[in-house]
């Protein structure tokens, strides 16, 4: 089940894959099965090139959604969550809001105890009317977990490892508006070397002010951050090795020293999670 993300590049709408961070299945919706379409161009990113006449649609993906998870069910293997992220950034697709919500009809009646989860570069909340459905979508029935990508703290780490033409700033203060608003979401944050090189020593410290600072604000709005999650990377990309794993070491160093610094603030209990 490991590489069944890959059946996104053949333009498979829905497809069950074990996830690391879910810890067990995790049934993957992709709203981009014809080409990529991202606002990121991460040099560790595992989606290939490709080109399929495969056309999203929600009436299909209601199908397949329903044989995946029956097929699971048959299996009695446990339902993790149910994800959207695929080809790209899915809060860029126009259809990405009717589809969540038919994907949480479906997840109501057949698998209700399994998350709902968007994994998004952030891209999408400098969109006012996407920023106000998630919030919407986190605070309803639909109960959408939302997990952020927060790769880097400063520009020039940002500009290697994100490679988007959205300015840092102003992504970095629409997250932030975002997490003093929404209901508490997870961050996540890929640590990988880039051309050789693993993060310097002021990205180190301008990841974990932010990190301070993202918890912070999310504690203000009496809610809190739900996790911070820290992984790296195991899956091949098409532009290795421009990005290469670090040692596990490494990783847990990063983390160790976020806990000591969350530890005399109010938010000492935040999750601080690794996977390398």
């Amino acid at each position: 089940m490991n590489e069944n993300h890959r059946e996104r590049e053949k333009g498979t709408l829905v497809y069950p894959v074990y996830s690391r961070r879910a810890q067990g299945l995790s049934i993957g919706i992709n709203l981009f099965p014809d080409k990529k379409r991202c606002s990121f161009n991460c040099p560790y990113c595992e989606v290939f090139n490709f080109s399929t006449n495969t056309a999203f649609s929600v009436e299909q993906m209601e199908k397949d959604l329903r044989t995946v998870i029956t097929s699971s069910l048959e299996r009695k293997t446990p339902i993790k969550d149910i994800c959207f992220s695929g080809n790209g950034e899915p809060s860029l697709a126009s259809v990405f809001p009717k589809a969540l919500e038919s994907a949480g009809r479906i997840r109501d009646e057949m698998a209700y105890s399994a998350e709902l989860v968007l994994i998004t570069n952030g891209s999408g909340l400098l969109d006012p009317q996407v920023f106000s459905f998630l919030l919407q979508a986190a605070e309803s029935q639909l109960s959408l977990d939302i997990w952020l990508k927060v790769d880097a703290g400063t520009e020039e780490w940002y500009e290697k490892i994100n490679r988007s033409t959205i300015p840092f700033e102003i992504l970095t203060a629409q997250i932030k508006e975002f997490v003093n608003s929404a209901q508490p979401v997870t961050i996540q944050t890929m640590l990988c070397a880039i051309d050789g090189e693993s993060p310097p020593p002021q990205e180190e410290k301008a990841w974990e002010k932010l990190m301070v600072e993202l918890a912070g604000l999310a504690q203000a709005n009496g809610r809190g951050l739900k996790k911070i999650q820290i992984y790296g990377k195991a899956r091949a990309a098409p532009e290795d090795p421009k990005a290469a794993p670090l040692p596990a070491e490494y990783l847990e160093k990063r983390a160790a020293a976020l806990r000591k610094t969350l530890s005399s603030t109010s938010t000492k209990n935040l999750p601080v999670e690794v996977y390398p």
